[in-house]
């Protein structure tokens, strides 16, 4: 039914959880996985004239985000190198991390975004995440809403 699943990560513990669920959908499917880490854009300090010397440049910035999006989705290219499952993972960079995970799964030819009801911005919403409920409203192709039923411990 799907061949290929991007599954979504921001690298909180509830996004952690959710892509082991999302790896076990994929191996269950018989598809590969794309792991996606949405980083923010570079932004220059609009408060000061001169960039203070410690403030990163724009390609250290980039260099460091790459890192941490390696860090992230590390766990889900484990997870499916366990369950011997195809994987490929990469980090993109936007200021609407929503937008970015529809595009990368269009340009892609993602089947099925796997994602969570709520990321980083954590369990005190009543509705879905912010991202989440872009995501949903944005997207041509299905969206798996996973839900985990009590918090992790971090």
């Amino acid at each position: 039914m799907y061949r290929k699943i991007l599954i979504t990560t921001d690298g909180s513990a509830v996004s952690r959880m959710t892509a082991c669920a999302g790896v076990s959908f994929a191996q269950q499917m018989g598809a590969e996985v794309l792991a996606l880490f949405v980083a923010p854009e570079y932004q220059y300090p609009i408060y000061v004239e001169i960039i203070p010397p410690s403030y990163p440049s724009e390609e250290e910035y980039r260099a460091a985000l790459v890192r941490a999006g390696r860090e992230h989705t590390q766990s889900i290219v484990d997870a499916c190198a366990r369950k011997n499952v195809h994987c490929v993972s990469m980090t993109a960079f936007s200021e609407s991390a929503a937008l970015k995970i529809v595009e990368v799964a269009q340009q892609t030819h993602c089947d099925l975004i796997f994602m969570g009801s709520h990321g980083r911005s954590g369990w005190g919403q009543l509705l879905l995440g912010s991202v989440t409920n872009k995501v949903l409203s944005h997207s041509r192709i299905p969206v798996l809403v996973h839900r985990l039923l009590k918090e992790p411990a971090d």
